[in-house]
């Protein structure tokens, strides 16, 4: 046997098994999923406005009040709402979301590179987004939990506005998908695993 035809029979050996269908489509969906929550996390923290009471408008930038002439007036200096530690509070709070994007990015792109770029370590870069993004769900779900009990006396459930629930959403998909991620990975590697035995 010539040297080419034992490097191509090697190469041959170590390639990994071919992906079925369904667990592309499921990890195809898993991406989706997860830049679907990157969207909304980054629309809920650039408007930043999550509570309306009592004609207040509460947020993680901004407080609003709504004059006699339906007009809203914005201030970014929080402690004029009058909110105990608001100003304060809402500062590790804005930190928290915003660095669960940043995370959620990051994450985002090794699923993306692991199921672009199909060498030995596609596994592991998978698994590694998917920490990343059960790291954003930890960071984002804390704020989301950390506002509604910073402005507790205020709360109501009609109260929270869109992009708060787009936030809470948000949170709730880097968790499944996160938990998917781990758990398909897992599943494939078990399998892959039997094959070769």
């Amino acid at each position: 046997m010539t040297a080419i035809g034992a490097q191509a029979q090697q190469l041959l050996a170590h390639r990994r098994p071919q992906k079925s269908f369904f667990e592309t489509l499921i990890r195809s969906l898993i991406i989706l999923c997860v830049a679907i929550a990157v969207v909304l996390s980054s629309v809920s923290i650039c408007d930043g406005r999550w509570l309306f009471a009592r004609g207040q408008l509460f947020g993680l930038w901004h407080f609003c009040t709504v004059g006699n002439d339906s007009v809203l007036r914005c201030v970014t200096d929080l402690s004029l709402a009058r909110v105990e530690g608001l100003s304060v509070g809402v500062i590790p709070i804005r930190s928290m979301v915003s660095f669960a994007v940043v995370v959620a990015i990051f994450g985002l792109e090794l699923l993306m590179v692991s199921q672009v770029c199909d060498d030995a370590n596609a596994r592991r870069k998978w698994a590694m987004g998917s920490v990343f993004i059960l790291v954003s769900f930890l960071l984002s779900a804390t704020g989301v939990l950390s506002f509604s009990i910073l402005l507790k006396d205020h709360l109501t459930f009609t109260g929270f506005t869109l992009t708060y629930w787009c936030e809470f959403v948000a949170a709730f998909l880097f968790f499944l998908n996160g938990i998917s991620g781990l758990h398909i990975n897992s599943l494939t590697h078990l399998r892959s695993r039997a094959g070769k035995i």
